[in-house]
């Protein structure tokens, strides 16, 4: 049963049109009024669970009334309630309004996610460092670990949301922390390349060559293009529908930690054309993931309210 929890401080003056208001709709439960107990703010506070196809609505509803901005508005998800009250009137909903994503909370774990502390710098050298030693030792799990360590995609899908909501702050912090992120990666992955050259660490086949897991990074093509594309789509489905598992493996299939560190390692090794090649995929992968992004989290919500109103009309 999926439900959405709200807790409200509402100045006195609120209180019974926001209790009218939460009265008044079918899909919410357990509404609790607790007078004068509240002190920072002043006022009342109220408690509530929420269907979860219905709390958009409800939300609105409060924002509306002004909640947010003369007392606060808490969301949490309900991870489990036993009632045969909500039950029924679960039963009763169409499933489209039972599962619809509450999107001020996607777009809040966006937000938060796309926050760039020293370790979002720290993680992507790391993983240019663990995709450098895949590359030179032709070690396709490596590859795979350095992509799941790089936390590249929370600032790409934070530009996506910043141009999809005309944040231009958003798009700009998160444009100079990949910038930067990415070239720290580079520069220290190419100090450790360049070190192992040196004194050999590399493997025998890479020395002769025998690059397979390069050859894979460096030479960018279609299906690279189709890849990241179906990658993005995944990523914010899975963002929106909070399956975790899915965007485990949108970080394991885009060439993106990779291609750095493949750059590195190839300006290391005095390899241009394939430095050239990593680059470029690089940047196709990461434009890609924000365009596709910004087109995905568009056209989603318009699925999911086109998908409301039918089955409110049809309720009807």
């Amino acid at each position: 049963m999926d439900l959405i929890h709200f807790r409200m401080v509402t100045p006195s003056s609120l209180t019974q049109r926001t209790v009218d208001l939460l009265s008044a709709d079918d899909h919410v439960l357990n509404l609790v009024v607790l007078r004068s107990v509240s002190n920072a703010p002043d006022g009342d506070a109220l408690e509530c669970d929420v269907m979860k196809g219905a709390a958009n609505e409800v939300l609105a509803g409060l924002r509306g009334l002004g909640i947010d901005r003369s007392g606060s508005i808490a969301v949490d998800d309900v991870e489990m309630m036993f009632s045969r009250h909500a039950e029924r009137i679960e039963a009763d909903q169409p499933s489209i309004l039972v599962h619809t994503p509450l999107w001020a909370a996607v777009e809040a774990h966006i937000r938060a996610e796309g926050t760039y502390l020293p370790s979002f710098y720290l993680f992507l050298v790391i993983a240019g460092l663990i995709g450098a030693v895949g590359i030179m030792s032709n070690s396709q799990i490596l590859i795979v670990a350095a992509m799941v360590v790089g936390p590249e995609y929370n600032a790409i899908v934070s530009i996506a949301l910043g141009i999809d909501r005309g944040n231009r702050r958003r798009v700009r912090e998160g444009a100079r922390a990949l910038t930067v992120g990415f070239s720290l990666a580079i520069v220290v992955t190419l100090g450790f390349s360049a070190l192992s050259r040196t004194f050999g660490f590399e493997s025998d086949a890479f020395q002769r060559g025998l690059r397979p897991v390069s050859q894979l990074i460096d030479t960018p093509n279609f299906f690279s293009l189709v890849v990241a594309a179906l990658a993005g789509v995944v990523g914010i489905v899975s963002l929106t529908e909070a399956r975790a598992s899915a965007l485990l493996g949108v970080f394991i299939s885009v060439t993106t930690i990779p291609a750095a560190s493949d750059m590195a390692v190839s300006i290391a090794f005095a390899d241009w054309s394939e430095a050239r090649g990593s680059l470029f995929q690089l940047l196709l992968n990461v434009a890609v993931l924000v365009v596709v992004g910004v087109l995905t989290l568009r056209l989603q919500r318009r699925f999911w309210r086109r998908a409301e109103r039918r089955a409110e009309t049809q309720g009807g």
